[in-house]
């Protein structure tokens, strides 16, 4: 672990330590941590969903079979042979 030291108005602190006194938190470290994580799980949805649209426009769709996945192993088994002589 590593500490960050952060100045807060008195409000922010009173807010925090109301936070803490109403039972949803131990400390003012574990209040921060948990808004430190869901602005992450935030930030980790919009890429995925940046992504899933990115996907979705980025052509014509194509039907993925059985017989589709095994073409694309041996196109990757075969670049990499390439690439390795």
């Amino acid at each position: 672990m590593t500490t960050l030291n952060i100045s807060l108005t008195e409000e922010l602190r009173a807010f925090i330590d109301q936070q803490i006194a109403q039972g949803s938190y131990n400390n003012a470290s574990e209040y921060v941590h948990h808004l430190i994580s869901q602005a992450q799980q935030a930030y980790q949805q919009a890429r995925i969903e940046t992504m899933l649209l990115e996907g979705l426009d980025s052509g014509e769709p194509i039907d993925v079979t059985d017989e589709w996945w095994e073409q694309k192993r041996a196109q990757l088994v075969e670049r990499f042979r390439q690439k390795k002589g």
